[in-house]
């Protein structure tokens, strides 16, 4: 039975690749000269801090020109609330999503059953497995997820025959 799996997974070295160009970028930029802006990553977080809130949509707008370029789809960076770090300085951090959350693969198992395919979908742990008779009807469901499923941006592996 040919399967494949649909997955949501961003690719960390383009990611730190993205990170430092920001960072190098923040660092030669005439406007954040002497100020505390910074983009920094942990693992799957990401933390930008500024002096006030102008800097750090100008920090983010730099990071996520940096990831456009590094062909990493913005769609997987989680923005979080601002918070107020010591005296007038602020931060924000920016998870980067990894996995298919249980809400989003109970959606995409019913997108594919509503899509009256010959294909059974389940769910195995931040995955999700789609099973068919035949290779065109897993490359409807691909058509069909890629079409339906616009605010994830979901991976296609795993393919077997």
């Amino acid at each position: 039975m040919p399967t494949f799996d649909t997955s949501l997974e961003a690719d960390i070295a383009e990611v730190r690749n993205a990170v430092d160009q920001a960072a190098k970028e923040i660092g030669t930029r005439f406007d954040f000269k002497g100020s505390s802006a910074r983009v920094e990553q942990k693992d799957r977080e990401l933390t930008c801090y500024a002096d006030n809130e102008f800097q750090l949509g100008q920090v983010r707008e730099v990071l996520i020109s940096k990831c456009a370029k590094r062909q990493v789809d913005v769609r997987f960076l989680s923005h979080g609330d601002i918070q107020k770090i010591s005296g007038d300085k602020i931060k924000q951090l920016i998870t980067i999503r990894h996995g298919i959350a249980g809400d989003d693969a109970k959606r995409i198992v019913k997108i594919l059953k509503d899509g009256k395919l010959k294909i059974q979908a389940s769910i195995q742990g931040d995955t999700v497995r789609v099973t068919g008779g035949k290779r065109d009807d897993l490359q409807s469901a691909i058509a069909l997820l890629k079409k339906e499923v616009t605010d994830l941006p979901l991976t296609f592996g795993n393919f077997r025959d």
